[in-house]
This record gives C-alpha cells, structure tokens and sequence, in this order.
C-alpha cells in the first residue's frame, strides 16, 4: 500500500473556572463617545504576514462600544469580543487576568481608548483599571455572567457543526446560570427552539437587535490559521470538530447528543423494516468515492429484508466530472425538507449509513446508529461510533494536516494526491465489504434483541 503522509507536525494544547467584581448596567451603544468605536486595541494586535482566522468573517461583528456601563464616570466593559474595556479622557494602567490560572494576559497604560483582549474564547478575566495620576484602582470586575445575556454564535449554513456544538451551549447555560443566546442558521434553530427552555435560538439578523445588550459574545467555530490560539484554546484539528467548542466555551469535552424537535405524526413513516443512507456531501473529498460501494452495500441490505431509503437534500450533485446520483434502488426521500422530518425517518430506521456530514449528526442526535464513512477525516474527528468505517492504509486525515488547511471552495479538494491517480484513494479504497460487515453486526444485534424479546425467532420489524 502506499506511504501514509505525516498528519500533524505541532499543534499546541491548552485546557482549562468565583466571583467578586462590581456591580454593572446595560449601556445605551449611542451613551459612548463615537471616537471609542473607531480605537484599535493594544492588547489584540494582528500578526504580521498570517492570513486571519479563516470564520471570523462568518460571524457578525460585535458592538462597537462596551455594553456594561461601571460606577466610574466615562468607564465601560464587556466581554463580547474578548475583555474590553472603554477608558474616558486620563491616564490609566490597564490588566487583564486569568484568574483560573493566575496568568496576566495584559498589562500596560492607556489613554482615551478602547481596550480589547486578543483571547476571544472563554476565560475567567479579571479587568483592572488603575488611575496613573492617582495610583488608585478605580474598578475592577472578575467575570461573572449569572443572570446576565451571554450570546453563543454558530456560523454558516452547516447542520453537522450546530448538532455538534449546541449541547456545549447547553453545558455553558448551567454552569453559568447566564440567559443564553444561541444564534445560528434558520433551519438548525427549528431543530432546537423549546427544547431547553433556558435558552433563546435565534438567527443572525435576530442577534443583531440585541447584542448591544450582551455581557459575553463567544464564536463557535474552525479556525484553521489561528497561530496564536486568539480564537480556540485548542486546534480543533487535534480535539475533533465537535469537541472544540468545549474547549471554546470552557466546559467538559464529553460529548452528548442534543435534543431535537419531533416530527407531529407519531407513527412510522413505512411500516416494513428499512435503513436510512445519505450520499451526498458539500465537497468530493467526503463523497464515497468506491464506483461499486453503494450498489453492492444497497443490495446486501436488501437481501436481509430492509428497504432502503436516501434522505439527502438533493438526488444529484457534483462539479466538472466528479456528479453524485442517488443510488440505483433506493427510495427517494430527498428534497429540501424541514430537518425535523429527515429525523423523523432516522428515529424509526434500523440504522444509518451515511459519511462525515449533517446527515449524520443528525442521526447521532436521533439517537439511530450509524455507519460512517469518512477517509479524509480521522476517526477523532467526529462523535463515537462503533461503526467508524475508515482504511488506514492509504492517503487519509488530510482535514487534520495543519499544513494544507481545507480549502472550502474547491470542490475537488484533495491535496496531497489531486490530479493524480491516488486522488481520493482515502474512500475509493473503502471496500464495500468493510461497510457491510457494520450492517452485519448491526443487523444481527437487532435479530438478537427481537429474539430476546419474544422468546422466539420472529419476523424482521422495528418498533
């Protein structure tokens, strides 16, 4: 087989919760003078020569002026893009303090000025403001969001990354007791509106009327040229895509499906036995790329008595000579239906097989067993399946290669290997025996567990 390229050279790690602090107020944006909106920090500089965390344009941008207005004349904060801190006209001596850690992140003099944190990811910071000319400390908060709005934002029109991420708000919501946020794409906030009743879900456009009112903004997403860990404490490449945004928000890794909204009709969707499978994906690097795997996988689920039924968004995909169709015996269940009743289909299946895409986060949160297919990700990438299909013997894990960073608008991505005949190899050399001997074991726990139930053999059926 071929040589296995080196994933990861370095990624740096970083893991890691009092109160005190005075009291605070929401601050009208129009009660700060205009001048503060327009004051570059000192404590968050941009490196030289390094390309920006490739999301923050996905996100919108924060309030111009410090939301939370102090006891001290002309002095305001917040936490919404990092600590920030407004200074009126004076000489002041500024720090800023992990207090977790007993780590000062800034300390310096500062004038008529706005000064913001680099660190945008969760931290316990202490702000203190010091009077130059009088040596005294004027105000000083340690982080506290009890009772206060606290904004979680999730970017884009991506399903997997907001299934992924949203039980972590969950997690932040009660270890805080904040009034969460949630903000996200339309169709992934139906998912999740009234399911935890402690938390608002809302779009972007919705953030924007109140975020001149929030206490803490964090940014939920994959930075994948954040050189100085601003964004992410940890490289999501190394922790998983689901699991950075624990260590954004500063709670427990361990992951948990979340809740998701029911479909009305409580009923099965058809009444003989059948699986679930999703082909498609936003780029040809997640497709399955074996010519015979899904014909040979479909009728082998068949022989064992499941129809089998696609859910993908669209029947027919793809770009140049790289086009996905749906796979020749299957039941057409694709279009652009609401989320809530693809799970609805996913709740009643034997199981599901699908690749490293929304459709199986989807699944995971339905609580149906999945077979994943995935070669360009590493298994560490994605939630715990026992049923991770995935070749270590060939090209594979080039999401996690810090050194060609994913390249989201070019759907044929493949860079070690593009334009040469190992192109794709990582799932054109997934063999359909592989996925089927999943189905197998999932398909004998099954007869099993009907065994067990009744006492005696008994037909193929579910629920």
């Amino acid at each position: 087989m071929s040589d296995v390229n080196a994933i990861i050279d370095s990624i740096l790690n970083y893991s890691g919760t009092t109160k005190t602090g005075s009291e605070s107020d929401i601050a009208s944006p129009k009660s700060m003078e205009e001048k503060r909106e327009a004051t570059a920090s000192k404590a968050s500089p941009r490196p030289k020569n390094t390309k920006p965390p490739s999301d923050t344009s996905a996100f919108p941008e924060p309030c111009g002026v410090a939301t939370q207005r102090t006891t001290v004349d002309g002095i305001a904060f917040d936490f919404n893009h990092g600590a920030r801190v407004s200074l009126p006209e004076g000489r002041w001596h500024v720090t800023f303090t992990d207090l977790d850690r007993t780590v000062c992140l800034y300390s310096s003099d500062a004038g008529n000025c706005m000064v913001i944190g680099s660190k945008k990811y969760f931290i316990r910071t202490r702000i203190e403001v010091r009077s130059l000319e009088t040596g005294e400390t004027v105000f000083t908060h340690d982080f506290n969001c009890e009772d206060r709005e606290v904004a979680i934002l999730l970017p884009g029109e991506t399903l997997g990354d907001a299934i992924g991420w949203f039980s972590y708000a969950v997690q932040f919501q009660k270890k805080h007791r904040c009034r969460l946020t949630v903000a996200m794409n339309p169709e992934a906030c139906k998912l999740f509106v009234g399911q935890y009743p402690g938390i608002k879900c809302c779009s972007f456009a919705e953030y924007e009327e109140i975020k001149h009112r929030t206490y803490a903004t964090y940014h939920i997403g994959l930075y994948f040229h954040d050189e100085n860990h601003d964004w992410q404490p940890s490289d999501f490449r190394l922790v998983g895509l689901h699991r950075t945004a624990a260590h954004i928000l500063g709670v427990d890794p361990e992951e948990k499906p979340p809740r998701i909204a029911s479909w009305p009709e409580p009923r099965r969707p058809i009444e003989n036995p059948y699986v679930v499978i999703a082909t498609q994906a936003s780029s040809q690097c997640k497709i399955w790329n074996n010519p015979h795997g899904w014909s040979r996988v479909i009728s082998h689920l068949k022989s064992l008595g499941y129809e089998v039924v696609c859910i993908d968004k669209a029947s027919v995909s793809g770009h140049r000579n790289h086009w996905n169709h749906i796979p020749h015996g299957t039941r057409d269940e694709t279009g652009d239906r609401p989320l809530a009743e693809r799970a609805y289909w996913l709740r009643h299946a034997a199981f599901f097989v699908g690749l490293s895409s929304g459709l199986s986060w989807l699944a995971w949160a339905a609580g149906t067993p999945v077979v994943m297919i995935s070669g360009f990700t590493h298994p560490i990438n994605e939630f715990n399946t026992p049923y991770r299909v995935f070749n270590p013997h060939v090209c594979n894990s080039c999401w996690h290669d810090v050194r060609t960073p994913f390249e989201h608008g070019n759907l044929l991505f493949c860079p070690r290997h593009e334009n040469t005949p190992r192109h794709f190899e990582c799932t054109r050399l997934i063999m359909a025996e592989h996925v089927i001997a999943y189905c197998d074991d999932l398909h004998h726990q099954l007869s099993s567990k009907r065994t067990s139930e009744s006492g005696a053999a008994a037909p193929l059926s579910l629920d």
